[in-house]
């Protein structure tokens, strides 16, 4: 977008003192001058209600499955369908328009958290992992999803998205607080409740988001389908350059891509082998060094922290603002969830381009907890805290900022796949993180007793 000679004129030149923060505001101001509200507030319900359940099944793991069973069974229940989802899904859900596919992600979610509340104390615990396992396949098809629509609507629609997503740890952990303690619903009662908010994702698709982006890219692609047939592959080329480039233009404003160039895999459109198996394989394969790898990186470490290390980050209660063992591990997970809400939203200002330094950052800060569960080396735990919140930094900044390095450098008749496609990262890399993480928690629990710090073990279930 060209700006004015008076509007240039206003920003410090390059190097004076005030040149960042000038940047930055001119930045926020851009972001809010072109975003289209109401496709702000759709993306930010998607993330929200999309990952909200899944915090809300974590946060009531220990009242599902008592204290016989490990908390890491109901992660792996609650990640593993949405892996496998997110690792097959991409290469068929083309097929399958976007009205029907947020019809189906509602009723599984329901559908889920019904059958979790509504199954009796007195049966199988099983049976409940069935409804996780519900609930799982609807959030692993609906990041897949509403990744992909993010390439209709722009830069803002996928900052939105990562933000909602953030929010949805902090608005999970604190509404299942709520609901059981605070409100002192059951937690029957709590689940049953619920399993009402994926009805927002209804409101927000068809009520809220503006239906023209979409729309006007179906019949666009569809046009092109049929031409592309016609054209040979320099005349195709050509198309795909203006498409990038008007794109590109696009993305720089922070605006969406012009439904011209808007090319669809939700439509079926079937060019020469862009829609095949093979095809999509090797664009998978491309995807992975420059984006799935880092993201990878950064969920086994984040939550091998999260799962395995954080439980047995303990100090002595008199020297902590604490005055019971079980209430640290509570407090990690806000301080993480905080850092994770905070860098999902910031990617209309700030920008990591080189994914793989803050994912290289995580893995110093699972060798430090680590290290300072085994050898106590860390003076206070207000450090630890330091340490958790940027962890959750980190971890928000790879997530958000990968997809919009997709976003702005994938050709745009890959993009739609590909956004989709890389979700598998972040659940590949929980799954992974959930085996480690039962292995290690008892190992250092083990470590920290023989060593005469028997704090892990003074924790009781609540």
């Amino acid at each position: 977008m060209n700006r004015s000679p008076s509007s240039v004129g206003l920003l410090p030149m390059p190097g004076s003192p005030s040149s960042s923060w000038a940047l930055f505001r001119a930045r926020l101001a851009n972001a809010v001058k072109n975003a289209d509200t109401s496709v702000l507030v759709a993306f930010w319900l998607f993330g929200l209600i999309n990952n909200v359940l899944y915090v809300i099944i974590l946060s009531a793991a220990q009242d599902l499955v008592g204290s016989d069973v490990p908390k890491g069974v109901v992660l792996l229940a609650d990640v593993m369908p949405s892996f496998l989802t997110k690792l097959v899904a991409p290469y068929f859900i083309h097929r399958v328009s976007y009205p029907i596919r947020i019809l189906v992600f509602v009723a599984l979610s329901s559908a889920g958290m019904l059958l979790i509340a509504l199954t009796p104390p007195e049966r199988s615990v099983a049976v409940k992992l069935v409804g996780v396992v519900l609930s799982s396949l609807s959030s692993g098809g609906g990041e897949l999803s509403f990744l992909g629509l993010t390439h209709y609507y722009g830069h803002m629609s996928l900052a939105a998205w990562g933000s909602g997503t953030g929010g949805a740890g902090l608005a999970g952990a604190g509404l299942y607080v709520v609901m059981t303690e605070w409100v002192g619903w059951s937690v029957k009662g709590s689940l049953l409740a619920s399993a009402a908010l994926p009805v927002v994702m209804l409101v927000g698709f068809f009520g809220v988001l503006p239906r023209g982006p979409l729309e006007a890219g179906w019949e666009g692609s569809r046009g092109r389908g049929n031409m592309s047939q016609e054209v040979d592959g320099g005349e195709s080329g050509a198309f795909e350059d203006m498409g990038m480039g008007m794109g590109a233009a696009a993305s720089a404003s922070l605006l969406a891509p012009p439904a011209s160039t808007a090319y669809s895999h939700s439509t079926g459109r079937r060019d020469k082998g862009s829609s095949s198996f093979v095809a999509h394989l090797r664009r998978a394969k491309s995807l992975f060094v420059p984006y799935m790898l880092p993201l990878l990186l950064v969920y086994i470490a984040e939550y091998t922290i999260n799962q395995g290390v954080a439980p047995t980050l303990l100090f002595p209660l008199e020297r902590s603002p604490f005055s019971e063992f079980r209430a640290f591990y509570p407090f990690y997970g806000f301080l993480y969830q905080l850092g994770v809400f905070i860098s999902r939203s910031s990617s209309p200002f700030v920008r990591v381009h080189n994914l793989y330094l803050p994912s290289l950052l995580q893995v110093v800060n699972l060798v430090l907890l680590t290290a300072h569960a085994l050898w106590d080396f860390i003076p206070s735990v207000y450090i630890v805290f330091v340490v958790v919140f940027w962890e959750g930094l980190l971890g928000g900044a790879v997530y958000v900022n990968t997809f919009a390095e997709i976003m702005e450098n994938v050709p745009v008749e890959e993009r739609e796949f590909s956004l989709g496609a890389t979700s598998v990262s972040d659940s590949g890399g929980i799954c992974i993180a959930g085996f480690l993480g039962m292995a290690m928690e008892v190992s250092l629990c083990d470590w920290q007793v023989r060593h005469g710090r028997d704090w892990c073990r003074r924790i009781k279930a609540g």
